[in-house]
C-alpha cells in the first residue's frame, strides 16, 4: 500500500482509456498521466483509493520507445495536451487500442470491428477556436490553461494546439494590454477588467477576436486598444466585446457586441458556406472534419435515392452536407435557436431538400412516419453523454434500416451499440478518427444495419 505524497519508482505497463499510464508498485495499481509504455519514472502519489492510486511524474528515469526525443519540452508544457509526449504514430496506436478495449468490454462486441485510427492532416496548430483565461504573474498579464483541479493559470509560450494565427493574436493583445496597464479579473474580489480572450479562425486565414470583460459598458479606451489590434493583425475581420459581470465559470456574457468588422466569420465545407458567431458551435479541426463527414456520407449505400434523418442536428451542419447527396433530409433539433440558425444557413446556400424540425427525436420520428414519410437512414452525432436509450429503442421500433453513429466518446458509443445490437441491428465497421492530436480524445464513426427478419 502506498501513502499520500510518497515518492515511488515504477514502470508504465499500458495506457488505459482516458490516456493515463498504468504501472504497479509492489503489486498496487498506480495511474500516472503524461507517460508512455516503457517509461520508468519517479512519481509522487497525489491520491490513494482502496484498489488504486494516482501519481504525478517528478522525474523521468528512462524513456519508453514511444516518447518524443526532445530537451525543449517539459512536463509542464503538456497542460491540456496529455498525449503530447508521444510520437504521433504511437498516439494513433494507443487511440485504436483504447477504442477496441471499450468496444469489447462495454459493447460486448468483437474488437476486430475497430479499424486503425485515421491520422489528422495537421498534427499541431489545428484548433480554429481557442479560449484562454487571463491572470497576472509578477505584475505581467499572462494567459494560458487552468491547471488541473485549480484556477491557477499556467502560461504556455506557444500553444501547440491553437492555430498559429490564433497564437499570434493572443500574444499581440497581451503585449498591448501590458503596455496599457489593463487590470485582470480577480474572481475572489470580483474586480479587474480582463477575464478571457477567445479567437476563432477559418480556413482562409481570417480571424475573429472576442474579448471577455468584467464591465457593463463599452469604454472608449478599450475600444481604442482593440482597434489598434486591427492595425497590427491585418487578418482580423471581426472584433467583439463580451460583457460578463457575473460570478460564474461560464466564459461568454449574455451581451456580445461587435464593435468592428463583420458580425460573423465565414467557413466553407463541401461548397456550403457557414457563418460563425462568438456563440456558434463548429468543428475544431476542419481538415479532419472533412474526412470524418466524407466517411459518414459514404457509409450510406445508394444515398441519392434515400430519405435521411439528421438527429441531434444542432445548426444542421451534417444535415446540409447530407442534402448534397441524399434525396431528402429531416434535421431534428430540440434547441429552437439552433434549428432557426440551420434554416437560415440552408436558405443562404439555396438548399431546398432539407426540413428543419424543432422537437424531440423520438416524438418527431413518430410524427414523420404517421405522415407517411419514408425514412431510410438516420445519422446521429450526439454529445459526450451519448444517445438516450428511449431514442435508440424508438429507432429500432420504427425499423429504420440504416444508422450512422458519429461519436466523441467511445465509452457511450460502445454502450449504445450494445443496445442497438440487442434490438436487432448488426454493427459494421467502427472507424476511429484523430480529431484532436496531442490529446487522448478520439472520435469514431460506426455503421449499423437492421438485420432482416
Amino acid at each position: 500500500m502506498v501513502k499520500l505524497s510518497q515518492k515511488i519508482e515504477l514502470r508504465i505497463e499500458k495506457i488505459v482509456f482516458g490516456g493515463e499510464g498504468l504501472g504497479y508498485f509492489q503489486g498496487f495499481a498506480i495511474f500516472v498521466p503524461m507517460t508512455s509504455i516503457g517509461d520508468v519514472v519517479e512519481a509522487e502519489v497525489i491520491s490513494v483509493k482502496k484498489n488504486y492510486a494516482r501519481a504525478l511524474v517528478t522525474k523521468l528515469i528512462k524513456a519508453g520507445k514511444d516518447r518524443v526525443e526532445t530537451d525543449k519540452i517539459t512536463f509542464e508544457d503538456f497542460q491540456g495536451c496529455d498525449f503530447a509526449m508521444l510520437k504521433y504514430e504511437a498516439q494513433l496506436r494507443y487511440k485504436t487500442n483504447m477504442v477496441k478495449e471499450v468496444i469489447e468490454k462495454i459493447g460486448k462486441l468483437n474488437a476486430k470491428l475497430v479499424l486503425d485510427c485515421l491520422p489528422s492532416p495537421e498534427e499541431k496548430n489545428y484548433r480554429n477556436k481557442v479560449i484562454e483565461p487571463f491572470s497576472q504573474k509578477k505584475g505581467k498579464i499572462i494567459s494560458g490553461f487552468f491547471q488541473k483541479r485549480s484556477h491557477e493559470v499556467f502560461e504556455v509560450e506557444e500553444n501547440m494546439l491553437n492555430s498559429k494565427l490564433g497564437n499570434r493574436i493572443i500574444e499581440v493583445f497581451k503585449m498591448i494590454a501590458n503596455e496599457e496597464k489593463l487590470t485582470v479579473y480577480d474572481e475572489k474580489k470580483h474586480q479587474g477588467l480582463l477575464r478571457n480572450i477567445m479567437v476563432r479562425t477559418n480556413s482562409f486565414q481570417e480571424a475573429m477576436l472576442v474579448l471577455v470583460v468584467n464591465t457593463k459598458k463599452l469604454e472608449e479606451s478599450l475600444k481604442r486598444i482593440l482597434l489598434e489590434m486591427t492595425q497590427r493583425i491585418p487578418e482580423l475581420k471581426s472584433l467583439y466585446l463580451s460583457f460578463n459581470t457575473k460570478k460564474t465559470n461560464v466564459v461568454l456574457g449574455d451581451k456580445n457586441i461587435c464593435i468592428w468588422g463583420e458580425k460573423t466569420l465565414k467557413e466553407e465545407l463541401f461548397g456550403i458556406e457557414f457563418h460563425i458567431s462568438p456563440t456558434s458551435f463548429f468543428q475544431i479541426n476542419v481538415p479532419q472534419t472533412k474526412h470524418l463527414y466524407e466517411k459518414a456520407l459514404s457509409l450510406i449505400p445508394d444515398i441519392e435515392n434515400k430519405n435521411v434523418v439528421d438527429a441531434y442536428s444542432g445548426t444542421g451542419t451534417i444535415g446540409m452536407l447530407l442534402s448534397k447527396r441524399a434525396k431528402k433530409v429531416y434535421a431534428i433539433e430540440i434547441v429552437e435557436s439552433a434549428s432557426r440558425d440551420g434554416e437560415k444557413t440552408a436558405k443562404e446556400n439555396r438548399i431546398t431538400n432539407i426540413d428543419f424540425i424543432c422537437g424531440a427525436v423520438e416524438v418527431e420520428l413518430d410524427r414523420l412516419l404517421k405522415e407517411g414519410k419514408q425514412l431510410d437512414a438516420i445519422v446521429f452525432d450526439p454529445p459526450r453523454k451519448g444517445i438516450e436509450e428511449s431514442i435508440l429503442r424508438k429507432v429500432a421500433e420504427v425499423a429504420i434500416p440504416e444508422m450512422v453513429y458519429i461519436s466523441c466518446n467511445p465509452s457511450t458509443l460502445a454502450r449504445d451499440l450494445k443496445i442497438m445490437a440487442d434490438c436487432g441491428y448488426q454493427v459494421g465497421e467502427i472507424q476511429p478518427f484523430d480529431m484532436f492530436p496531442q490529446t487522448s480524445h478520439v472520435e469514431c464513426i460506426a455503421l449499423l444495419q437492421r438485420v432482416k427478419s
